[in-house]
């Protein structure tokens, strides 16, 4: 087991999770990947990440559901949950909205178009905590 934190990347854009996770790696986090909320939720039961960066929009399961899982599970409930939105662009035209968010209890969120400096801001000061 390594000691260097291990960061679940969760998007349907599989540029972005690429751009991310490079962007992660240079800064020595060991990262795994997932595109969409199912297949992430096997990855957070198979390799307990410390943080999942974790998009709204996708298929089959939303960043929104997901997050509720992790935090109602006491095997995962520590893991920090950060979420990607473009929610606040697409609040009118998506079932969406910020009180989902607010209901979730993520631990934090960066707005997409993402920059990566701030994101790497983020990942550190929630997993300082």
């Amino acid at each position: 087991m390594s000691d260097k934190p291990l960061i679940l990347v969760v998007d349907d854009d599989p540029d972005l999770v690429e751009s991310l996770s490079m962007k992660l790696e240079s800064y020595n986090f060991r990262v795994a990947k997932a595109y969409d909320g199912i297949e992430a939720w096997e990855k957070i039961r198979a390799q307990k990440p410390d943080l999942v960066l974790l998009d709204v929009m996708m298929p089959r399961k939303d960043g929104y559901e997901l997050c509720r899982e992790i935090k109602a599970d006491s095997m995962f409930k520590d893991v920090v949950v950060v979420l990607l939105t473009a929610v606040a662009e697409s609040v009118k035209t998506t079932k969406y909205t910020h009180q989902d968010g607010k209901s979730t209890s993520a631990d934090d969120y960066i707005a997409k178009p993402i920059d990566l400096d701030r994101l790497m801001e983020v990942v550190k000061d929630n997993l300082d905590r």
